[in-house]
This record gives C-alpha cells, sequence and structure tokens, in this order.
C-alpha cells in the first residue's frame, strides 16, 4: 500500500502523506512517491501541486528500521531520495509544501526542492543525520536558510521552529495548524489561475538561474552517505535509535 493519497480538483494535485505514526518511508514507499510526482507533472489537468500530511508531523524521512535490518538497502534509499526530490524540483508544474510538526530528513529535502513552503506555527525543521549514522540533505537545506545556520543544524542536530525559518525567509507564510490545507490551497489557487505554459517557462527559467545544480551537489552528498553506512559508528548509531538507548561509539 502507498504512503499517501492523491486527489485532483480545479487544477489543483494535493499528495497527502499519510504513514503512522511518523511518515518514515521506506526504499519502495519513496520509490512510489517519486514516481507519482513525475506523473502529476505530466498530467494536463494538473497545473499546481500541493504536498501535506497527515498525522503527529510532515515527514520523519527515511524508515531507519528497514536500514537497521538490512544497511544494504541504502543504495536504494538513496535512489527514492533522490528521484523524489528531483521530481520536485525538476517538475515543470510549481510544487507547495505545507509542513507541520517534524520536517526531518527527507522532509527537508523535500521542502529544500520545492518552490512555496507553508509551515504551521508547529512545525519544526532538523537534520539528525549525524545522529542517525548517515548524511545528506545539505544541499536542500542550504537552499533553505543561509551557509552558517545548515552547518550549525547539521553538527549540532538541533531543529528551529516556524518562526525562525520564515525570519531566515524559507517560508512564505505561518498559520495556525488548522488553517495549514486553506493557506496553500489559495496560493495554489492564484496559481492555477494563470497561464500554465507561462507558470512552466517561468519555473524553468527561475531553476536555471540559481546558483549551481541542486541534484548534482545531493548526489555528491550521498556519496558520503554511502560511505558512512560502511562504518561502525553510523551502525551503532542506528541500532541505539532503533533500541531507544544511548550511542556508544569507540572512536
Amino acid at each position: 500500500m502507498k504512503p499517501f493519497s492523491v486527489s485532483i480538483d480545479s487544477g489543483i494535485a494535493e499528495l497527502v502523506f499519510d504513514r503512522p505514526p511518523v511518515n518514515a518511508f521506506s526504499s519502495q514507499g519513496w520509490a512510489d512517491i517519486a514516481s507519482e510526482i513525475e506523473g502529476l507533472g505530466r498530467n494536463s489537468d494538473v497545473r499546481v501541486i500541493v504536498i501535506r500530511a497527515e498525522g503527529r508531523g510532515f515527514c520523519a524521512g527515511v524508515d531507519i528500521k528497514e536500514l537497521a535490518a538490512d544497511g544494504n538497502l541504502i543504495v536504494a534509499v538513496n535512489k527514492g531520495n533522490y528521484d523524489s526530490f528531483k521530481a520536485i524540483h525538476r517538475n515543470p508544474k510549481p510544487v507547495i509544501v505545507a509542513v507541520h510538526g517534524f520536517v526531518l530528513g527527507g522532509g527537508i529535502g523535500i521542502c529544500g526542492a520545492a518552490d512555496i513552503i507553508v509551515a504551521s506555527e508547529c512545525a519544526t525543521f532538523g537534520v539528525p543525520e549525524v545522529d542517525r549514522g548517515a548524511m545528506g540533505g545539505g544541499a536542500h537545506l542550504q537552499r533553505l536558510f543561509p551557509v552558517q545556520k545548515v552547518r550549525h543544524m547539521y553538527f549540532t542536530g538541533e531543529a528551529i521552529d516556524a518562526a525562525e525559518a520564515y525570519r531566515l525567509g524559507a517560508v512564505e507564510r505561518v498559520v495556525k495548524r488548522e488553517d495549514l490545507r486553506e493557506a496553500a490551497l489559495q496560493i495554489a489557487r492564484t496559481i492555477a489561475a494563470k497561464s500554465p505554459g507561462m507558470i512552466s517557462l517561468a519555473k524553468e527559467a527561475l531553476s536555471g538561474i540559481e546558483d549551481g545544480n541542486l541534484e548534482d551537489k545531493y548526489r555528491w552528498e550521498q556519496g558520503f552517505t554511502l560511505e558512512a553506512y560502511r562504518s561502525l559508528d553510523s551502525q551503532e548509531a542506528r541500532d541505539s535509535f532503533v533500541e531507544k538507548r544511548d550511542a556508544r561509539f569507540n572512536g
């Protein structure tokens, strides 16, 4: 069963994550997300894509338990992440992300790849990769926040809240949780009312003038993710997370 649902109304596609308890996706789940978003981009009935979630938080990233059971799946997870983020960033349709609760790991990748972000007051953004024995997410985080803020978040694992994300310019609007969907749809309706051809050209043009290639930067990071997963410290970090204990590192 796919970890999301999709509906299309008046040119607006809503993709809603719903994989309790924390919207953490398996390697197959990420592959399904990528395929769906690519398909929505090709659908002539779709003018704007809205991604949001049900449950306690927007997205906790990858399924650490799956990787703890079989570390070799990191290759499939890497591909699913890469394809999902690329499907958003390179999509011919604008992608609006509406987040609440925790936005972690792959959730950061989704936000960093998106065109517009709306957040509820309860949203928090974080990259606990180092504490989970992994790498990745820095390229997308750096598309959201300044370089030194990114490094502080990455090295410490500390999250920032929606108000700080708004102050730093990553979030378009901060609203109450009950108003989140409507806030995203309101922006989507404004865009959907415009010429699809002009919006598509605008997105391609804006992506082309960005500093560097986001996908190439992320692919560079993924090499370090694979390297990290080959280390004993990475395995210990994953095991301690699954077993809900403090990690014990030797070096």
